[in-house]
């Protein structure tokens, strides 16, 4: 199965049908690319407070209100993308208003055969804590896409082992990672969660990421990274655990992923990390004790 992730340039849409437009364009051209799954990046619906005035485009907690006139719309709009072009889409996060002025980083997706459901973001970053208003979700999901099961890990949650073993477990073989990161610190710290990820559990990672400045978002206002397909690094695999990944203006890194064979590298494997991974739970390592030498 091909799947393609995003590096997307942050825009300023003009109102809610520049949004759609630029939407179907980017869509299109990876469903041209042969795409079954496509991965855009977390907060991306942010873009669409760029509609409103200055003064509730730039102050988070106005444009969080705003910005949920459109989630029908929205909701709407990428379930008919994914008909219309057979193509299973994680159109990166929604910050959706639960009651009580409460939000949480919600991340759906949507299938051609008229399926849809999300995963919430779990953990929440500093800067999330600190708007006063977003909440952790509290609960773990997988999806099936032609037989092959997925999980979703919104960027900050990719670092986090024990949820997405759990995903694996539930025998998730491939993980969607939207996100947004504003340093390079950041976007490294997401690189090294979705390779230990993709190392521990024998799967593939999918990482989608925000380009760009938009000075006019206290959430979007600098993007780093590259849109990258992660494997483990073992025999038959991509030794550095890259697939694929963007370069410079490209919009999207497309691959074709062989979950079959991802399993069956498991019997040759130089180390089988999934296989292995009981072994640390054993009552005698889940605690360490001072060993003072004596």
């Amino acid at each position: 199965m091909k799947v393609a992730v995003a590096k997307y340039p942050i825009g300023t849409p003009a109102d809610f049908e520049v949004f759609v437009a630029r939407q179907r364009a980017v869509l299109e051209e990876a469903a041209r690319g042969g795409a079954r799954i496509a991965v855009l990046p977390e907060y991306l619906a942010l873009e669409l407070a760029a509609t409103f005035e200055p003064s509730i485009a730039g102050d988070l907690h106005a444009s969080l209100a705003a910005i949920q006139a459109y989630r029908d719309a929205w909701l709407d709009l990428y379930a008919a993308l994914s008909r219309e072009l057979d193509l299973v889409i994680q159109p990166g996060t929604f910050l959706t208003d639960i009651g009580n002025g409460r939000y949480r980083n919600r991340a759906w997706w949507f299938a051609p055969d008229g399926r849809r459901g999300f995963q919430d973001k779990l953990q929440l970053t500093a800067f999330e804590k600190q708007t006063g208003v977003i909440d952790g979700g509290d609960a773990l999901r997988v999806i099936d896409v032609d037989g092959v099961r997925a999980g979703i890990a919104v960027c900050y949650d990719s670092e986090f082992p024990l949820p997405v073993r759990a995903q694996a477990e539930a025998g998730a073989r491939l993980l969607l990672v939207p996100s947004c990161t504003d340093t390079d610190a950041g976007a490294r710290r997401v690189e090294v969660g979705c390779l230990a990820r993709a190392l521990e559990n024998r799967m593939f990672v999918a990482q989608s990421v925000t380009a760009g400045e938009a000075p006019w978002s206290p959430a979007l206002d600098v993007n780093t990274g590259e849109a990258t397909l992660y494997a483990p690094m073992d025999r038959g695999l991509p030794a550095d655990g890259i697939v694929a990944r963007t370069r410079g203006d490209a919009l999207w890194a497309i691959a074709d992923l062989d979950v079959d064979a991802l399993d069956a590298s498991r019997r040759d494997a130089q180390v089988a990390n999934d296989r292995d991974w009981p072994a640390q739970s054993k009552p005698s390592l889940t605690h360490a004790r001072l060993d003072d030498g004596r």
